[in-house]
C-alpha cells in the first residue's frame, strides 16, 4: 500500500510516505509558513522514493481540529493533488493522530486551541484499532471531560499551556505525560490504512469550533490592545 500523508494542524507540520511497509517522514521548519515549504517538500519526498502521485493508493491528511489556516491548507492541498491524480482521500482526525503517536492504549488528547480553550478527545485501543471514548470537542481548560475509568495517558500542548487547570480538572484520571506531543503525518498515514477512503469532493476540515478570534471589545476587556 502506498499512502502519502500531510499533517499541518499545529506549528509543527510534517509529511510522510508509507511505501512497501516503510515510512519516510519529513518535519517542516516553522517558520517559514507551512504553505511556503509544503509542496517543494512533498515533491522531494516522492522523488526520493522514486514514485509519482499516480502510483499512490490514497492521499491522507489531518483534518483538524487545530490551527484554522493549517487545517485548511492540508485539506486544500490534499484535494488538489488527489483530484489531479484521480485518487481517493483519507480524512484523519488530528486528535486521533495524536493518540496514534503515543505508546499507550488509553490516550487522553488535549491540544491548545488558544483563546483559553482546548481541543480534547479520548481514545482507547482494542485489537489494534482505536475506539472513540470522548468525541472531539472544544472546551475551557477547567471543563475538560473525564473518561469513566482511570489510567489514561495524557498528550498534547494544552497540558502544558493550561497545566494547573488540567491537573486540577483531570486529577488522577489522566497522567499528564506528553505535553509536547503533536499529531504527525506518520500517524496519519498509519491510520489511513484503517479507515474508509472517500471521494476528494467530500473532504472537509474538522473545526469543532467556528470562532477563530476574540472581538476587539473582548481583547480590550482582557487587557489587550485594539
Amino acid at each position: 500500500m502506498k499512502i502519502l500523508a500531510l499533517e499541518t494542524s499545529t506549528d509543527i507540520a510534517s509529511l510522510a510516505l508509507l511505501y512497501e511497509g516503510e515510512v519516510r517522514a519529513i518535519t517542516l521548519p516553522s517558520p517559514p509558513a507551512h504553505s511556503a515549504v509544503l509542496l517543494p517538500a512533498l515533491k522531494r519526498l516522492l522523488a526520493e522514493a522514486g514514485i509519482g502521485l499516480s502510483q499512490l493508493d490514497v492521499i491522507a491528511c489531518g483534518i483538524g481540529p487545530g490551527a484554522f489556516t493549517g487545517v485548511r491548507l492540508a485539506c486544500s492541498v490534499t484535494q488538489g493533488l488527489a483530484l489531479g491524480a484521480a485518487l481517493p482521500v483519507a480524512p484523519v482526525c488530528s486528535l486521533l493522530a495524536l493518540a496514534q503517536g503515543q505508546l499507550a492504549d488509553q490516550v487522553y488528547c488535549a491540544m491548545d486551541a488558544r483563546m483559553s480553550e482546548a481541543y480534547v478527545a479520548a481514545y482507547q485501543r482494542e485489537a489494534g484499532r482505536w475506539i472513540e471514548v470522548i468525541a472531539p470537542a472544544c472546551v475551557a481548560p477547567t471543563a475538560m471531560p473525564l473518561p469513566a475509568t482511570l489510567g489514561w495517558f495524557g498528550a498534547g500542548s494544552a497540558l502544558r499551556a493550561y497545566a494547573q487547570e488540567a491537573a486540577a480538572c483531570l486529577g488522577e484520571t489522566v497522567h499528564l505525560a506528553a505535553p509536547d506531543a503533536v499529531p504527525t503525518a506518520q500517524a496519519v498515514a498509519e491510520l489511513a490504512s484503517q479507515i474508509e477512503w472517500i471521494d476528494t469532493a467530500l473532504l472537509a476540515p474538522l473545526y469543532v469550533r467556528d470562532r477563530v478570534a476574540f472581538t476587539v471589545a473582548e481583547r480590550l476587556a482582557a487587557g489587550g490592545k485594539a
